[in-house]
C-alpha cells in the first residue's frame, strides 16, 4: 500500500498533545464501528482512512467493531460485505474484530448496576407518550409518571423484559438523569427496548436490546479505545457518552474521548442509507453494488482503485466544519491514480466503416502503439491495418463546422500509429445515413519511419481494423443524479435520478483486451478509463465498465452515447 503525505488536522493535535501529557501513557487505540445494516458508502471511507489511518502513524490499533444491537435491520450480508470494503481500502483489524453482541451480557450487567445506583428505572409509557413528555428545543420536557419506581420493582420488570413476559413496546429502561436539561438526549433516554427478535449472532438468546448510545461509550471502554472518533451529529450525544462512563466509573477500565468531526457531504450522492436502501429496495439500480452506487462496493465495481480512494480522503482532510465535496475532486482522484496506472488500449464505442480504397486487398500491416506514453519501458504492442477498418462516427463530419480538423470529404487526417487518409467518397444508404467512408492512404507517411512527419496534419484519430477487432459489451456509467443536491428541498430525491446513467452498448475492441481479467483496468484512447467487470466479465468473454472520463465533461453531457 502506498504512503501518503502526513497531514495535520486538529485531531493529530489533540493525540500529540495526550502523548505529550502522558494522558494513555503513549497509546492511541481506535476503532471503526458501523451498523451492520447496509453496504459501506464513500462517506464512510472517511472514517474508515481516518481511525486506521491514525492507528497506523501513531502505532497503535485500530478495531472494526460492528455495532449489531438492531436485529430488525442487520444481516450477516452486510457484515461481509463490510469487512470486503475495509480490507479493499487496504486496512487490517488483525485480531481486534468485535461485536456489540459480545457484550450483551455484561452491557445487561451494566444496566442493572444502573438500575440499584436509583440511576435507571422501567417506564410503561408507550413510545408516543415518551416522546410527548420529552419536550422541545424551547420548553423542558416532564418526568414519567412511573420515574419514581422502587429499586426492587425496576430490577423485577427488568429481568422479566429480559425473560420475554412483555411483547415489544410494553416497557423501556430509561437512564435516570434530567427531563429539564437544555440538551434533549439527556432527557431520561431509552437505553434497552424489548424486541422478539431473531438476531443474526446471537440467535433468540435475547429479547431486549440496548441502544446505540448505551452500548457505544461502554464497548469502547471495554476495549480500551483512547479516541473515540465520530461525526458531528453525535456532538449533542457526548453529554450522554460521558455520563453513562462517568457512572460506571470503577465498573469499566477507562474512560475514552469522544471527538467529532465533520462528515463527508459529496455532490451528485446521498449519503443516507435509508435513502440507499430505497433505491435498491425499489430496483432504482441493480443493488448495493451497482456501479453508480456511492456505496464502497459500487465504487470498486465501476473501477475506482483502493489508492485513488485513500488519496481523496486525504486531499479532503478533517475539520470541525460541515462542508461540500464536489464530485470532481472525487473523479480527480482517480485520474491522477490511472493515468499512471492504466494500460493504454482502443475501442471504437460508436463505430463506422473506414474502407482505404488503394490499400492492397489482403495484405495487413503492423503497426505499434505504446502501452503508455509516459511509461517506455512499459513496451508497444501491435495494431494491424487493414484495408477496412473502424473509425468512431464522431471523426467524421460531411458538413464540417469552423475549427472541425478531423475527416471530411476532401480533408486528410492521420490514422493513429499509421497512416495518413484523405476522404475520397462517402456512401449512404437508402434513409441518406452514411454507412462507409472511402479514402486514399499515403504509404510515405507511416508513423514512427523516417520521414513521416514531413507532412502534418491536425486531425489524428483512432482507428481498429475491422478484420481483427472483436465486439463486447461496454457499459456506460455516469453520475446517478442529475442534481448536485438531489436530497434537498421538498421533492423526493429519486426526481433527481439521471435517465442516462447507465447506457450499455456493443463496441469494437483491439483484441489484446479479450485477455483482461476481473477489475483490469485501462484507459481506452480518448474515451476515458474502462475496468473490466469483477462480477460479469471473464477472459474471452469481457464485460466493461466507464470509471470515469479523461476529463471532467459532466456539463456537456445531456444525451445519450
Amino acid at each position: 500500500m502506498s504512503t501518503l503525505p502526513i497531514s495535520s488536522n486538529f485531531i493529530r493535535s489533540i493525540i500529540d498533545e495526550d502523548n505529550q501529557t502522558g494522558k494513555w501513557g503513549g497509546r492511541v487505540e481506535t476503532r471503526f464501528p458501523p451498523e451492520p445494516n447496509g453496504y459501506l458508502h464513500i462517506g464512510h471511507a472517511k472514517s474508515i482512512c481516518l481511525n486506521f489511518g491514525l492507528a497506523k502513524d501513531y502505532g497503535g490499533i485500530c478495531h472494526l467493531r460492528f455495532d449489531d444491537t438492531n436485529p430488525e435491520k442487520e444481516a450477516q450480508e452486510y457484515v461481509d460485505a463490510i469487512c470486503d470494503s475495509v480490507k479493499w481500502l487496504g486496512f487490517d483489524w488483525g485480531a481486534h474484530l468485535y461485536y456489540a453482541s459480545d457484550y450483551f451480557e455484561q452491557l445487561y450487567e451494566f444496566a442493572e448496576y444502573l438500575i440499584k445506583q436509583g440511576k435507571a428505572y422501567v417506564d410503561s409509557l408507550t413510545a408516543d407518550e415518551i416522546r410527548q413528555l420529552r419536550g422541545t428545543l424551547n420548553q423542558p420536557g416532564k418526568n414519567s409518571p412511573y420515574r419514581d419506581r422502587t429499586t426492587e420493582e425496576n430490577l423485577d420488570l427488568f429481568r422479566r423484559m429480559r425473560a420475554g413476559e412483555f411483547p415489544d413496546g410494553a416497557h423501556v429502561l430509561r437512564a435516570k438523569i434530567d427531563m429539564t436539561s437544555p440538551n434533549i438526549n439527556m432527557r431520561d433516554p431509552v437505553i434497552y427496548r424489548i424486541r422478539h427478535i431473531h438476531h443474526h449472532r446471537t440467535g433468540d438468546k435475547w429479547c431486549i436490546y440496548p441502544m446505540y448510545d448505551f452500548t457505544h461509550c461502554i464497548s469502547d471502554a471495554l476495549e480500551h479505545i483512547t479516541h473515540s472518533l465520530c461525526t458531528l451529529e453525535f456532538e449533542d450525544h457526548r453529554s450522554l457518552y460521558d455520563w453513562v462512563l462517568d457512572q460506571l466509573d470503577g465498573q469499566v477500565p477507562c474512560h475514552p474521548q469522544q471527538i467529532e468531526f465533520a462528515r463527508l457531504n459529496l455532490t451528485y450522492c446521498v449519503m443516507s442509507k435509508r435513502k440507499l436502501i430505497e433505491l435498491v429496495e425499489g430496483h432504482f439500480v441493480d443493488g448495493w453494488d451497482d456501479p453508480r452506487m456511492n456505496t464502497l462496493a459500487g465504487v470498486r465495481r465501476r473501477g475506482y482503485t483502493p489508492e485513488s480512494i485513500r488519496l481523496f480522503t486525504e486531499r479532503i482532510g478533517i475539520s470541525k466544519a460541515d462542508s461540500w465535496i464536489d464530485m470532481t475532486v472525487l473523479e480527480d482522484c482517480l485520474r491522477d491514480d490511472l493515468n499512471e496506472h492504466a494500460l493504454r488500449r482502443i475501442a471504437v464505442l460508436k463505430p463506422l466503416k473506414l474502407v482505404i480504397d488503394n490499400f492492397p486487398e489482403d495484405h495487413e500491416e503492423e503497426c505499434y502503439a505504446p502501452n503508455h506514453p509516459q511509461k517506455p519501458e512499459w513496451g508497444k504492442r501491435v495494431l494491424l491495418l487493414s484495408k477496412t477498418v473502424y473509425i468512431e462516427q464522431d471523426d467524421f463530419m460531411e458538413v464540417p463546422s469552423k475549427g472541425y480538423f478531423r475527416l471530411s470529404p476532401g480533408a486528410e487526417v492521420r490514422l493513429r500509429y499509421a497512416y495518413i487518409v484523405k476522404c475520397v467518397s462517402v456512401v449512404k444508404n437508402s434513409q441518406g445515413e452514411i454507412e462507409e467512408i472511402h479514402c486514399i492512404y499515403d504509404p510515405d507517411t507511416k508513423s514512427g519511419t523516417a520521414g513521416a512527419d514531413s507532412r502534418k496534419v491536425k486531425g489524428n484519430i483512432h482507428w481498429l481494423s475491422a478484420k481483427h477487432a472483436q465486439t463486447a459489451e461496454i457499459r456506460i456509467y455516469d453520475r446517478l443524479f442529475s442534481h448536485p443536491y438531489p436530497d434537498a428541498g421538498d421533492e423526493d430525491f429519486k426526481f433527481h435520478l439521471n435517465p442516462y446513467s447507465k447506457q450499455t452498448i456493443t463496441a469494437y475492441l483491439e483484441s489484446s483486451l479479450f485477455d483482461a481479467q476481473p477489475e483490469q483496468r485501462f484507459q481506452f484512447e480518448r474515451h476515458g478509463y474502462f475496468v473490466a467487470d469483477c462480477l460479469d466479465s471473464k477472459p474471452g468473454k469481457p464485460v466493461f465498465n466507464r470509471a470515469v472520463t479523461l476529463r471532467d465533461t459532466w456539463g456537456k453531457i445531456t444525451k445519450k452515447v
